[in-house]
């Protein structure tokens, strides 16, 4: 959400809104503290406004560690696969070794010198064991190249599991952030409903409001693969906001551009700090349909810029997949896909 100017303070505060109030921030501690001189309508919106940032850096966060832990699970299957395949090799190498060892030992085990005397045709007793250490230190040789390979596999999948796991436990750690600012936004919708009708429209107005004169004509989105991502975006308008949701009954924000773009043939990244390089870096006066608008200095949220100044983006929890006014919040950078 867009930061907004506190105003001064109104001369007798409502006295429920200020227990609400008191009931929000002792809910609230890792937050910043508001000055006395605040309205309760100053300090709601700036609560919610903070507690809709971090459930935004949340929720990507969570986006980015689950995509590279599936992208590990992955390198893991392979180097499985790779594995078996060289411990088969291993195995049948071991048993053409024991052949030879067995053969050796059926032969009586002779001495050499004994056995090229006791041979019958010393040249081809001679020929016959140069082909066989020949044989054995070759495959010795090989045997011990896959079995340094297998190492090396073993290796890397135990280092690929451990990161694996320390991946599944910042997830967790992050979901469970997710968790603690979901009731903190409860506490902020229960600080809602208890002001007065009004405060609240004018608290919804504001997080709305925006300015959209830096916009020059919108014009045709700048490609068909564009237009298909537009038309897959407003099909989805209404559909809910859920964590880490990718489509197609319901978003969150970088989940909806993605899926967007894929209904037209396009892949892009999960998280909305990829999707800003996921194309040609535009000034926000350029914009045309299809274009991705990214927003806040650290890139946490991602919308689609529909022309006439509006996005479609899913906000945030409470808040289904809607348009909005391209400057509802700070823009970091837009990207054309």
């Amino acid at each position: 959400m867009g930061s907004h100017r506190r105003t001064a303070p109104s001369s007798g505060s409502d006295r429920s809104a200020t227990v609400a109030l008191g009931l929000l921030s002792a809910a609230a501690t890792a937050l910043a503290a508001v000055p006395a001189a605040a309205t309760p309508h100053d300090v709601t919106r700036a609560e919610v406004d903070r507690l809709y940032r971090e459930a935004e850096k949340a929720t990507e966060a969570y986006n980015e560690a689950d995509e590279r832990a599936d992208g590990l699970r992955r390198q893991i299957a392979t180097a499985q696969d790779g594995i078996a395949r060289q411990q088969a090799r291993v195995n049948t190498m071991r048993e053409s070794l024991g052949s030879l060892a067995g053969a050796q030992y059926r032969s009586g085990g002779l001495d050499p010198a004994l056995a090229l005397l006791l041979s019958d045709d010393p040249e081809d007793y001679l020929e016959k064991a140069s082909v066989l250490d020949r044989i054995t230190v070759h495959q010795a040789a090989e045997l011990r190249r896959l079995r340094g390979a297998l190492r090396s596999l073993a290796q890397d999948r135990a280092e690929a599991a451990g990161k694996l796991g320390a991946l599944e436990r910042s997830r967790k750690a992050v979901a469970a952030h997710k968790r603690t600012v979901e009731r903190k936004l409860t506490e902020a919708r229960r600080l809602l409903a208890s002001l007065p009708a009004g405060e609240r429209a004018a608290w919804d107005r504001a997080t709305r409001s925006a300015r959209a004169d830096l916009l020059g004509p919108s014009g045709a989105p700048a490609s068909a693969r564009a237009a298909a991502a537009v038309a897959a975006a407003r099909s989805a308008l209404g559909r809910p906001y859920v964590w880490g949701a990718e489509g197609p009954s319901a978003f969150d924000c970088s989940g909806l551009t993605q899926w967007s773009y894929a209904q037209a043939g396009v892949a892009l990244p999960r998280t909305s700090q990829a999707q800003r390089y996921a194309g040609r870096r535009i000034p926000l006066s350029e914009a045309r349909p299809g274009d991705l608008v990214v927003y806040r200095s650290d890139a946490s949220h991602v919308g689609m810029y529909m022309g006439n100044g509006q996005v479609i983006h899913a906000p945030h929890p409470g808040a289904p997949v809607r348009y909005d006014p391209v400057g509802m919040m700070p823009v970091s950078s837009v990207t054309r896909v």
